[in-house]
């Protein structure tokens, strides 16, 4: 039984919410699908918490922009990780600034878990965003219509399931292809032997499926559970506020789930 995050772009009143529920789940292990930072006012606190409570944790684009240079961001995007790299260098404690940007400077792009579920061996792929571009390319429920060539090519990539993040939609794709939401599963996707799927677990910090809910999944024998989490998104939105240096706009989006 495990846990996965992902997206938490420095919110700190969801990632402890996320983090509480999973613990009172009786849950031990976590893996994080990477964008530990970004946007958001606590950057250091839920790096550390992420070093802390998870086993393992792959790089996203927004971590990826503070540890080298943003690309392809826009204003706000870039100004946030300029910003949280200014936090962090500015740590005054040497210790604490050294693990923070080794443990960044540590992630990789992919990893794999090979085990068992419900008596079934499976392969975990698990990255920020596709199995093709792991750190920066973006896989949205639409490209089932719109873009077949592009789903062929990711599933060519995907041995069996393949954790994603990124988008901040959570839902399974399948390769016939199709997409489904939580909703339509019924926040349940049994994993098969020989069904392959790429499953975004949403966002902890920054939903944008119109459901200002903390998202995260766990896996329990062979079955993927979307959960949805309230938390205040209100003093999120207040501390971002309270920056010069982050988009107000960043703060405005959370309680619409946009």
């Amino acid at each position: 039984m495990f846990a996965i995050i992902s997206d938490i772009h420095s919110n700190l009143e969801a990632l402890t919410v996320v983090l509480d529920d999973i613990e009172q789940r009786g849950i031990k292990t976590i893996y994080c699908l990477g964008d530990i930072v970004g946007y958001a006012a606590n950057p250091k606190e839920c790096l550390d918490l992420v070093i802390d409570r998870t086993r393992n944790c792959v790089l996203g684009n927004h971590d990826y922009a503070v540890l080298y240079e943003p690309t392809n961001f826009n204003y706000g995007a870039e100004q946030a990780s300029y910003w949280t790299r200014d936090v962090l260098e500015q740590e005054p404690d040497a210790e604490k600034r050294r693990r923070r940007w080794e443990y960044i400077g540590a992630q990789q792009m992919r990893w794999t878990l090979r085990t068992e579920l419900g008596g079934a061996k499976v392969c975990l792929d698990f990255v920020h965003a596709s199995p093709r571009r792991p750190i920066n390319e973006y896989l949205f429920p639409d490209d089932v219509y719109t873009n077949l060539s592009k789903l062929n090519a990711l599933f060519d990539r995907t041995e069996h399931v393949c954790f994603v993040g990124h988008t901040h939609l959570p839902g399974v794709f399948l390769e016939d292809p199709d997409f489904y939401t939580p909703d339509e599963l019924g926040n349940v996707y049994p994993i098969i032997p020989d069904e392959r799927a790429i499953i975004n677990v949403g966002s902890v910090g920054q939903p944008r499926d119109r459901d200002p809910r903390a998202s995260y999944v766990y896996i329990e024998d062979n079955e993927v559970h979307f959960v949805r989490l309230d938390y205040d998104f209100a003093t999120t939105a207040k501390k971002i506020y309270a920056i010069p240096e982050l988009d107000d706009f960043e703060g405005d989006r959370l309680a619409d789930g946009r």
